[in-house]
């Protein structure tokens, strides 16, 4: 039995990003695959018919190759630290329905899914806890959910698409934290500029009646926003787009190669990974 997933409710806002990972397994396979992606569409009793019809603009499609790149650059730095701490924690932070921790089970890892309540319930019905998988519903702000990780043998966060809606502020906060909490871990999360965020977050803002957007998190270099405030970690970062891949292969229109050094240079999009010191 299929999954219902309600038009115009939170769980809609889960169904887009799938849909995008399914959409790069299929245009890019060469770069990227994405089968629990594909397989977990097949289960959901949604009308993907209006994604269908976007998906044929080029811009839906980069942005869909948006999405696909910085999983890969997660689970690179994901498979980096695992290779050093096989029995890791792996926590996958506002997870959605994403199975990106899941993507780098090397078989001894334990894997932990952080969001919100109200995801968390969707997520459970369509990908159940298992063995070595945890759910956990919490609000990141809320730094209790620090005791729900068994960080012992080491432990890597990923954060895809998370931060941009934290303010600055927050974001201090919660990483210091996590630094002084989990020595010895790795978090890895995207970023962008001033710019960027301030598109990104143009319409989400407006909705919520929020007239400035200059407290929201965003970095233009790591030297400049992150370093002066940042302790106990040693801190680097490499282009979102080209970063990790150059996008040389048949299946990227040059256009979106172009978009991809506009995204990374101009928009000073990022990777950003972050090993906490002993």
């Amino acid at each position: 039995m299929k999954a219902h997933i309600e038009p115009d409710t939170v769980q809609e806002t889960l169904v887009i990003p799938l849909f995008g990972r399914k959409l790069c397994t299929e245009r890019f396979p060469n770069l990227f695959r994405d089968e629990r992606a594909v397989g977990l569409i097949d289960r959901i009793d949604y009308d993907f018919s209006a994604l269908e019809k976007r998906s044929k603009g080029p811009a839906y499609r980069f942005g869909a190759l948006e999405v696909a790149m910085r999983e890969n650059d997660l689970m690179i730095e994901a498979k980096d630290y695992l290779a050093s701490h096989p029995f890791a924690a792996l926590v996958n932070l506002g997870c959605g329905l994403d199975q990106t921790a899941e993507n780098c089970d090397n078989g001894t890892c334990r894997i932990y899914n952080l969001d919100l309540p109200d995801v968390i319930a969707v997520r459970n019905t369509l990908l159940p806890e298992s063995e070595r998988v945890r759910t956990v519903a919490a609000d990141l702000n809320d730094l209790a959910w620090f005791d729900t990780i068994d960080a012992k043998n080491g432990v890597c966060f990923l954060a895809a698409g998370v931060f941009y809606y934290f303010k600055t502020e927050q974001i201090r906060r919660l990483l210091n934290a996590m630094a002084r909490r989990f020595p010895g871990g790795r978090l890895v999360f995207d970023t962008a500029g001033r710019r960027a965020v301030k598109i990104m977050l143009k319409t989400w803002v407006k909705e919520a009646g929020i007239i400035s957007i200059s407290d929201y998190f965003c970095v233009d270099s790591i030297e400049t926003d992150i370093l002066p405030w940042m302790e106990h970690a040693a801190v680097s970062s490499r282009g979102y787009m080209l970063g990790y891949n150059d996008l040389r292969d048949p299946s990227v229109p040059r256009l979106f190669r172009l978009m991809a050094k506009i995204g990374d240079r101009s928009m000073k999009m990022q990777i950003v990974r972050m090993d906490f010191t002993e």
